[in-house]
């Protein structure tokens, strides 16, 4: 077929596509499985093959990596991402993209084909259920963080140091934590506030937030009294500055390991890997560790 031709062939196989006959990638599938080159096209020929409105890259000189990040690591994962880019060279630090969000949400996202390259989830179970479902890649997998909870409040009229007998008082009437049916951190609450033998008593008073960056802004915000959040929240001197916190003890809850792996998509991205390697690295581990966060012992 000669390119007069061809790209007729393409241009009636794309109004199909408009027309809804044709599933949208089953149909670009078939436009282009012809040996039809899209680099053989000019601009103008793809522009008026109206391809653009697609939403499918045409060329792409910079590699992109999309990252799926627990939402304790809100405050940190920009000076992560630099330290990245900086340690490996990357060109277009804009190609280093990021997603916060929760846990739970994330893997089932993942699961069902979104295009993330690595996820950092505030728990090591959600990556484990990943790789046994052949989302992820199972030899990527890697624990780097532990993550600490502390109860927090914005109100000077509350002593955080009272403990979980603060959370009984009458003069708390709202707590926020993290969904526990989401969040790793939620669930870790959770537990906490049962091993305390308060969870009953304080259910009438519960807040749930959407992930764990939610439940900070509900203290934040005064929209809940107080909250038991992660110590990441608090390791900025703007955030420490607003309130008071105290450490809920280790023993109270499970500990809460944080994974991270390669997702099926990023398997073939060549930055995905090279991620994980610099999250373990010394460099990245201190970074975590500015931010209030624990460190394995070793990646494993």
């Amino acid at each position: 077929m000669n390119p007069a031709g061809r790209r007729k062939f393409l241009a009636h196989s794309l109004a199909l596509c408009s027309s809804r006959l044709v599933s949208g990638p089953t149909c670009l599938r078939a436009a282009f499985s012809q040996s039809l080159s899209l680099n053989a096209l000019s601009g103008s020929a793809i522009a008026a093959l109206g391809v653009a409105n697609t939403g499918m890259a045409v060329a792409q000189t910079t590699p992109t990596l999309q990252i799926a990040a627990a939402a304790d690591l809100a405050l940190c994962i920009d000076e992560i991402n630099a330290g990245f880019v900086k340690a490996n060279g990357v060109a277009d630090a804009a190609a280093v993209k990021y997603s916060i969000g929760a846990s739970g949400a994330f893997a089932t996202q993942i699961q069902s084909g979104a295009p993330f390259d690595v996820f950092l989830s505030a728990d090591t179970e959600y990556p484990r259920l990943l790789a046994r479902a052949g989302a992820a890649e199972a030899s990527s997998m890697t624990v780097y963080a532990l993550g600490r909870l502390v109860l927090w409040t914005n109100d000077a009229k509350l002593d955080p140091s009272r403990g979980f007998t603060l959370l009984t008082d009458p003069a708390v009437s709202r707590i926020a934590i993290a969904n526990p049916a989401f969040a790793p951190y939620g669930r870790a609450a959770r537990a906490a506030l049962i091993n305390a033998g308060v969870w009953a008593a304080i259910q009438p008073k519960l807040v749930l937030g959407e992930n764990l960056a939610q439940t900070a802004q509900f203290v934040e915000t005064r929209n809940a009294q107080v909250g038991l959040v992660g110590t990441s929240y608090l390791a900025t001197p703007a955030h420490a500055a607003k309130g008071r916190a105290w450490a809920l003890p280790a023993d109270q809850y499970p500990q809460l390991e944080q994974g991270a792996i390669v997702t099926r998509h990023g398997a073939a991205n060549p930055l995905a890997m090279k991620y994980l390697t610099f999250l373990t690295s010394a460099q990245g581990r201190a970074i975590l560790a500015r931010y209030g966060f624990g460190l394995p012992a070793a990646a494993r």
